[in-house]
C-alpha cells in the first residue's frame, strides 16, 4: 500500500521548510509526495483541502508566523481554515507553524524550522501508515520544533 502525504507550504516563510518534511517522507519507501507552494499561511487550508479532497491521505500546513501582532492574527485566521478543512475532508492537516517570536536569532530560528518541520513530515507518515507508533508515545512529552520535555514523573 502506498501513502499520499501533501506538502503545503508558503511563500513568506524564511526558510523552505517544505524541502525538509519532502527530505525525510521520501525515507519511507510507500508514500508518494504531493507539494504545493501558496503565497502565505491564509491560503493554506484551500490548497491542504484542494489536496484532501483529490487522493492525499493527510497535508502537513507549513508557515512562519512573523513577529508582528497582525502575523499573530493571520496566524489564528490560517489556523482556524486548516481545522475547517481538517473537518470537511475528516482526514488530518498537521499544522507546522514556526512563529518568529520563538527563537532568540536566526540560527535558532533556522533550528526550529528544520526541527518542526522534519519531525511532523514524521508524524504525518505514522498518522497514516503506523498511528499506533503514535500511541506508544502518548504522554512522553514529545516536542517539534525543539528536544522532547519527556514525560511528567511526580513522586
Amino acid at each position: 500500500m502506498s501513502y499520499r502525504i501533501g506538502v503545503v507550504d508558503t511563500m513568506f516563510a524564511r526558510v523552505d521548510m517544505g524541502k525538509y518534511a519532502v527530505e525525510e517522507l521520501n525515507k519511507y519507501g510507500d508514500v508518494d509526495i504531493v507539494r504545493v507552494t501558496v503565497p502565505g499561511m491564509k491560503d493554506l487550508a484551500v490548497a491542504c483541502k484542494k489536496l484532501l479532497d483529490g487522493d492525499c491521505d493527510v497535508c502537513l500546513a507549513i508557515a512562519m508566523v512573523g513577529a508582528h501582532k497582525l502575523d499573530e492574527v493571520c496566524a489564528h485566521e490560517a489556523n482556524m481554515g486548516i481545522m475547517q478543512a481538517q473537518l470537511m475532508t475528516n482526514k488530518h492537516v498537521l499544522g507546522v507553524f514556526v512563529h518568529e517570536i520563538e527563537a532568540d536569532n536566526e540560527k535558532d530560528l533556522y533550528d526550529i524550522c528544520v526541527d518542526r518541520a522534519t519531525k511532523h513530515a514524521r508524524n504525518a507518515y505514522l498518522i497514516v501508515a503506523k498511528p499506533e507508533e503514535l500511541t506508544k508515545n502518548a504522554g512522553a512529552g514529545r516536542r517539534q520544533g525543539r528536544a522532547d520535555a519527556g514525560r511528567l514523573v511526580v513522586k
